[in-house]
């Protein structure tokens, strides 16, 4: 069923109710009485201001617990910087937190001065992330992405963010005109090579700043429901012991890109150099753990960003 459109006047209506309400700290009664509408008509406008995403809401205090938890995991992992979010008890599989925690980050290296590039992985997390920017100028910057933004059947890929990312920041962008996995290490070498391409590879290969999904690898992991994997393939890489991956390479559970014809196949840049870049892995989700494990081991990322319960397993797990 097609999502209703919400008319501009509403939308208005919505703005201002969320302003009143979050920024001058108005309660509902009092909304309703300035408006000149039913407190229930007010909270219905408070509650479409968030649904509409007219108001992101980040807490802006650092809680003790995470604090410690984020101190412990980099200490283990010898990581750059952590940054540990609360636990949603009653949700496993939403991005809340570790996308408003993203943002934030992502928001103060968009805000430095000095000229950067800023790489940009693929996912569902991401995605999420950049619905909470807010507008930023920032021309001095360069975002890039890593991963191609063709799905199989010649499509968009949907979670590929970096034409999203435009719609909110104000800077030069470098798509990658290429799947993220395509049919033979051939073609990959050949798409590669391309005039239009090659340039973005290399400006990928020397990003200052990367900000990556881990994904985990089983039957109806993202790489199958956005269709660059088949059934068998997984089956067959499973087998051959993947346990996550980034950015479509597949990696086993100590963190070794696996020997095996589909990392072959993909596309997308490899993960930068850890040596130059802080490489920022974000993942949360109880389904996720040992791809985030695996990528640690790995050191394919050398910065965190994660919730409480994923930072306990982290450190618990030998």
């Amino acid at each position: 069923m097609a999502r209703k459109t919400v008319s501009d006047s509403r939308l208005d209506d919505a703005a201002r109710a969320g302003w009143l309400y979050y920024v001058a700290g108005r309660t509902q009664d009092e909304i309703a009485a300035a408006m000149n509408i039913s407190r229930q008509s007010a909270q219905r406008l408070v509650s479409l201001a968030v649904a509409e995403k007219l108001v992101k809401v980040r807490i802006d205090h650092p809680i003790a617990v995470c604090l410690e938890l984020a101190e412990a995991v980099k200490t283990k992992f010898r990581l750059k910087q952590v940054e540990i979010v609360p636990t949603d008890p009653g949700s496993e599989a939403t991005t809340t937190g570790i996308a408003q925690a993203g943002a934030g980050e992502l928001e103060q290296w968009l805000k430095k001065p000095e000229p950067l590039t800023i790489a940009m992985g693929t996912g569902r997390t991401l995605r999420a992330v950049i619905d909470q920017l807010s507008p930023m100028d920032c021309p001095q910057h360069r975002i890039v992405s890593l991963t191609g933004n063709i799905s199989p059947d010649g499509s968009a890929a949907y979670f590929n963010v970096i034409f999203s990312m435009a719609d909110a920041v104000k800077a030069p962008h470098f798509p990658m005109p290429l799947p993220v996995i395509v049919s033979s290490r051939q073609e990959r070498d050949l798409m590669r090579s391309q005039p239009l391409v090659a340039p973005t590879i290399e400006l990928g290969r020397r990003a200052d700043v990367a900000f990556v999904g881990i994904g985990e690898m089983a039957m109806g992991a993202p790489l199958m429901q956005d269709g660059f994997l088949k059934a068998p393939e997984m089956d067959e890489l499973l087998k051959a012991g993947a346990t996550g991956e980034i950015c479509g390479w597949v990696f086993d559970a100590k963190g070794r890109l696996l020997d095996h014809p589909v990392n072959e196949r993909v596309a997308s840049i490899e993960i930068p150099s850890r040596a130059h870049c802080t490489v920022i892995g974000m993942a949360r989700g109880r389904r996720k753990y040992a791809a985030m494990r695996a990528a640690l081991a790995g050191a394919h990322i050398n910065a965190l960003i994660t919730d409480e319960a994923a930072a306990h397993f982290l450190l618990n797990d030998e």
